[in-house]
């Protein structure tokens, strides 16, 4: 499917008050032909507030109908859950995500979109990963109902495009940090350590610290989002992280240089939602998709502790 300029398109962000709505609003506003986000509410109205507003509950089809009515893109970055909790409550984790996602589709073959762009899991679709870096065409087999939906989430999208040529976008992102980050639904390690650090209390390391991920700068993430909208090509699915792997303990070293402050741990038995390590192969995005991270880890670091600070 040939797409024109990003000057024409009429977006909407669903999940646009959150940590990744938020910049990917900021990225869009004023280079698109219309935006308007979506969802329960905004963590920083003020940001948002040149974005046209819809105020509702993703699993409403109605409000979802509201948001979604003249628009030719999509962007889904809803998730009403997190991979530790997703797990406490399965049906509830299926029947918010997964559900509430079909109802999104089933809007958005009403309304004659043209693609939808959708957030999907870097860190936890893959479950134990055979190889790493870990490749979009390797098998998937998480180890998280968060997963597991994200991945429902994925087929459905492919078998709307096969069904109905609704074309789709999948951005499976790794582990995303940044200002905007809030970390109040226990999502967010950096943002969660940061903010600990600042007001002198200890942090929670699960298992031994060795527990190694893939950080990636949340400008970065939006723009490959932004970049996914207008992709023309074969290629559907791309992983958007560093490429690189850090532990929880490296982590925490990069934290206390940056902050020039130390950081006390309190240690926690290991989970078996965590993985042992997770890491991106982001060859197919740097090719195909014409992306690639520009923001040194360190350098994230220092912009999200300034952003904080200011606070």
């Amino acid at each position: 499917m040939e797409f024109g300029p990003l000057s024409d398109m009429r977006c909407v962000v669903l999940g646009g008050g959150g940590f990744i709505g938020t910049h990917l609003c900021r990225k869009l506003k004023g280079k698109v032909a219309g935006l308007k986000a979506f969802g329960r509410r905004q963590s920083f109205p003020e940001v948002l507030k040149d974005v046209d507003w819809f105020q509702g509950d993703f699993n409403d089809p109605s409000s979802l109908a509201a948001a979604i009515e003249g628009c030719d893109v999509v962007f889904h970055l809803v998730n009403a859950t997190t991979p530790a909790s997703a797990n406490v409550d399965k049906v509830a984790d299926v029947r918010l995500n997964v559900t509430g996602s079909l109802q999104m589709l089933e809007v958005c073959r009403a309304q004659n979109v043209k693609r939808v762009i959708f957030a999907s899991s870097g860190g936890t679709i893959y479950g134990i990963p055979e190889i790493l870096p870990t490749p979009e065409d390797a098998s998937c087999w998480p180890l998280t109902s968060y997963g597991i939906s994200k991945l429902s989430v994925e087929r459905y999208l492919h078998l709307y495009s096969y069904l109905y040529g609704i074309d789709y976008r999948v951005v499976r992102i790794a582990n995303p940090f940044g200002p905007f980050q809030v970390a109040s639904k226990n999502q967010g390690v950096i943002a969660a350590f940061l903010r600990r650090m600042l007001s002198d209390q200890p942090v929670e390391v699960w298992g031994d610290g060795s527990v190694a991920r893939d950080y990636v700068y949340i400008e970065d993430v939006a723009d490959a989002l932004v970049l996914a909208a207008k992709h023309v090509g074969e290629d559907k699915i791309f992983n958007i992280g560093s490429g690189v792997a850090r532990t929880i303990n490296e982590v925490i070293e990069s934290l206390e240089t940056v902050t020039g402050r130390r950081c006390r741990v309190i240690r926690r038995e290991g989970r078996m939602v965590d993985v042992p390590i997770s890491v991106l192969d982001v060859g197919r995005a740097r090719q195909s998709l014409r992306w690639e991270p520009q923001t040194q880890f360190e350098e994230g670091l220092e912009r999200t502790f300034r952003w904080l600070l200011q606070k």
